[in-house]
Order: C-alpha cells, then sequence, then structure tokens
C-alpha cells in the first residue's frame, strides 16, 4: 500500500480544496491508497464537506487522513508520493526531511487544468532542486493523451444515471422546488461577480419561457441581489420576477452539487473543479473562467472553447462562442440576450449539440 501526502494552500474560491479532496478520496477509496490531505483553511475545507472539524489537528474523513496544515505542525516522516497542490511551497523541514529518506519521495506538482496546447509540452518535466537530491515533477491535468487526463470516480457516470432514472423527482422535493412544467428552463448559476450578469437576468425575466433559475450560496449572491432589488441573499429565498424564478439554495457539497448539474437543463459554472463536474454532467453549460490581470484567462477560454466546439453544429458553435465570450468579458461578442435568444433556438434540438466529457 502506497502512501501519499497532499498538500492543499486554500486560496479562496473551493477550487483547490475541492479537486486536493478528489484526488485524496479517490487515491483511498479505488487505489487503497494510505493518504494524508494536509490543508491550511480546514474551516474553508468544512464548506464542501460539512463533517470537517476545523479546530482538530487530525480528523478521519472517508479514509483519508485530514491534517491541519499549521505553524507548528507535526508531519512525521514523508509519504512515498508528495503532491504539492497548485504550487503552493512544501514546508522546508518537510523536504528536508524528504532528501533524508534512503529512496526519496515521488514530488509531484499538480498544475491547473488548461487546454492550452503548451500544455502537452510541459507535462511530466523534471525540477531538479537546487541543493538537495531532490527532483520535482509536473502534472498537467487536461483533455489529451500527452496531458495528465481527468479526475473522476469510477462510478460516477452509473450513479448519474441512476439519479435520472429514479431519483429526480424526490430531489426537486427535497429542495423544495417544484417539478419542471412542460417549456421550463431549469439553469444553475455558480460564478464570480460578473458584468454580465444583468443582460442575462433581464432577458430570463422577460422572456417567454419559465426560468427557474437555482444559486447556491456564494460570491455571485450580492449582485443578484442588487439586481433584485433587495438588500441581500439568503439559502432558502425564493424571489418571483416575471418569468423568472431565482431560489437560493445552501452552498453544495460536492455530492450535492454533482447532482444540482446532473438535474439542470443548463450550468453555469465557474473556475477549474466547477467546469470539469458539470462536463461530466453531460448537459450543456457556460464557463467562467478565474478572471486574471490583462485579461490573461482569455487564453484559457478560447483553448477550451476550441476543444468544446469542435466538431458541433456550425449555429450551435457560434451560439457556444458568443456565449462563453460574452460572461468572459470579450470584447465584441453579442449581449447576453442576444446569446440567450440564439441559444433558445437549439432547445428542441439533440443534445449532441453541446459538446461533453465521455
Amino acid at each position: 500500500m502506497r502512501t501519499w501526502d497532499i498538500f492543499c494552500s486554500v486560496i479562496d474560491n473551493y477550487g483547490d480544496i475541492g479537486v486536493s479532496w478528489r484526488l485524496a478520496r479517490g487515491l483511498a477509496h479505488e487505489q487503497g491508497a494510505k493518504v494524508r490531505l494536509w490543508v491550511d483553511d480546514l474551516a474553508a475545507f468544512q464548506r464542501i464537506r460539512p463533517e470537517i472539524q476545523p479546530d482538530r489537528a487530525q480528523q478521519a474523513c472517508e479514509g483519508v487522513t485530514v491534517c491541519a496544515w499549521r505553524q507548528d505542525a507535526v508531519f512525521g516522516p514523508p509519504a512515498e508520493v508528495v503532491i504539492e497542490a497548485f504550487g503552493c511551497t512544501l514546508p522546508e523541514a518537510y523536504v528536508a526531511d524528504m532528501a533524508a529518506r534512503a529512496a526519496p519521495p515521488v514530488w509531484v506538482n499538480l498544475e491547473y487544468l488548461s487546454a492550452e496546447p503548451w500544455v502537452t509540452a510541459h507535462h511530466g518535466l523534471p525540477s531538479p532542486h537546487p541543493q538537495l537530491p531532490l527532483t520535482k515533477y509536473f502534472f498537467f491535468p487536461g483533455y489529451t493523451r500527452q496531458t495528465g487526463g481527468l479526475l473522476r470516480e469510477r462510478n460516477l457516470l452509473a450513479r448519474r444515471s441512476e439519479f435520472l432514472q429514479h431519483d429526480i423527482v424526490g430531489y426537486w422535493q427535497s429542495l423544495g422546488v417544484p417539478a419542471p412544467v412542460p417549456g421550463e428552463w431549469r439553469i444553475s448559476l455558480f460564478a464570480y461577480e460578473n458584468p454580465a450578469l444583468a443582460e442575462l437576468l433581464d432577458a430570463w425575466s422577460g422572456g417567454v419561457d419559465p426560468v427557474t433559475l437555482l444559486v447556491p450560496e456564494g460570491r455571485i449572491l450580492p449582485q443578484l441581489a442588487k439586481w433584485l432589488g433587495l438588500n441581500a441573499l439568503q439559502a432558502g429565498d425564493a424571489i418571483r420576477r416575471e418569468a423568472l424564478q431565482v431560489q437560493v439554495l445552501p452552498f453544495a457539497s460536492q455530492d450535492d452539487y454533482d447532482r444540482l448539474l446532473w438535474a439542470c437543463d443548463l450550468n453555469f459554472v465557474r473556475g477549474e473543479d466547477s467546469c470539469v463536474r458539470a462536463q461530466w454532467a453531460a448537459r450543456p453549460l457556460v464557463w467562467q473562467a478565474y478572471p486574471q490581470a490583462e485579461a490573461a484567462h482569455h487564453d484559457k477560454l478560447e483553448a477550451l472553447l476550441a476543444m468544446y466546439t469542435e466538431g458541433l453544429d456550425p449555429l450551435a458553435a457560434q451560439t457556444v462562442r458568443d456565449a462563453w465570450r460574452r460572461w468572459n468579458g470579450v470584447p465584441g461578442a453579442p449581449d447576453m440576450a442576444a446569446c440567450w435568444a440564439s441559444w433558445r433556438t437549439h432547445r428542441n434540438g439533440s443534445r449532441s449539440f453541446f459538446w461533453t466529457l465521455s
């Protein structure tokens, strides 16, 4: 049984801990590995895994030993495989202990996901330590065989199928939401702050199709509240504006979020982890890349967009490109009202208009 240490420094958007936890749980469940997950912000971890207790130095969760990565942490002997998630810096004492092992650990820097072409040339590259007899290797997740692939549980697609065949009616009941009526759109919204939001809400509220918008608690709520003319929104709030029904949901655990993605007709997602889960959901999606200075994120957007629309009907492909670009602030894209009008024309078409992972 291999031992693994995964180090995760939580930034602010839960994607880093989300990916690290999926990796840790998958290794423990599917590979029989002995895994320690070192996290520097257990309160953030608790948001996606409610049973986590932020004040504990060590605790077990689904076969993984979750450890508080604090200044006074006692790490013990390094594992056989060490994962440095998303460029977090390992403690110097821990690195020294790695070098002292008779057989140095396999040291992997887990990088961010990207569909950009340069990723294939960098995946697997070694980086020797300048002073110690250690080598770190770069692992780039990606969408081709020349990259590290994507995380997916072995039973994920079977669970999705079972949910859609047998559990979806009960799911809507569990949220306190009526079953969809004919012609209604069920749309999830998980987003960073976005200047295009008001355009989209206007289009939905003034449209002919009923839209139920399901919004887990998160950064978009203040902007949504402002559009609704409210001071604030919280979980449980339900507000109607003409054809648009807004339902605010509690911040979702990972498994609950998967079910939301499976149940909706369209998912607005953000960042890395949510984007991949939306693709596994096999539902149309609109992605919001993490905004970067000087619009550097637009390159990541265009790379994934090119892959996502490859092979689609030309009109459907243009619809997706316009919506993604406007949602990400790319200059020259049509406004969201025009994007939505175009998107609606594909409602009665095959879901194959929209590319998904399989």
